[in-house]
């Protein structure tokens, strides 16, 4: 399999993220373990309460998520990842990102999986644009 197969999803949305399309999309026989690590909107955040959030994205954004899976793959024993992140606004519980990754065994699939969000979170260039219970706001993530 190449790499660019391995690579199964990888998207950002305005509309809600859905966990199913993400495991249906690594849906393989081979694989003995999947890793899933979805990232919601908490109601808190350094000790304040949140009301909400928006994300915005850099035109640039996609093409350098499917680079950072690229990457993933490259470096990783996997057979599949997927990777898939939301835009626009959101509230407190919805899913904001669900990043996968298969692979013949459990190791190989966590630390991929680790790996795909950790670069995801610091190369991607999304920005969070936070709303606090007490008015007050902020940008997250911003160059």
């Amino acid at each position: 399999m190449s790499s660019r197969d391995a690579v199964r999803l990888v998207d950002l949305r305005e509309s809600d993220l859905d966990v199913a399309e993400v495991l249906a999309a690594l849906d393989d026989p081979a694989a003995g373990g999947l890793t899933l690590f979805v990232g919601r909107v908490r109601d808190h955040d350094g000790g304040r309460g949140v009301d909400g959030l928006d994300y915005s994205a850099h035109p640039s954004a996609l093409d350098k998520l499917r680079e950072v899976a690229g990457r993933i793959v490259q470096e990783h024993d996997v057979l599949g990842v997927a990777a898939v992140h939301r835009t626009g606004t959101l509230r407190v519980g919805d899913i904001a990102v669900v990043v996968a990754a298969t692979a013949a065994h459990r190791d190989g699939a966590f630390r991929a999986c680790r790996a795909l969000i950790d670069t995801l979170k610091a190369e991607v260039p999304v920005w969070k644009h936070q709303r606090f219970d007490d008015g007050d706001e902020e940008w997250v993530g911003t160059p």
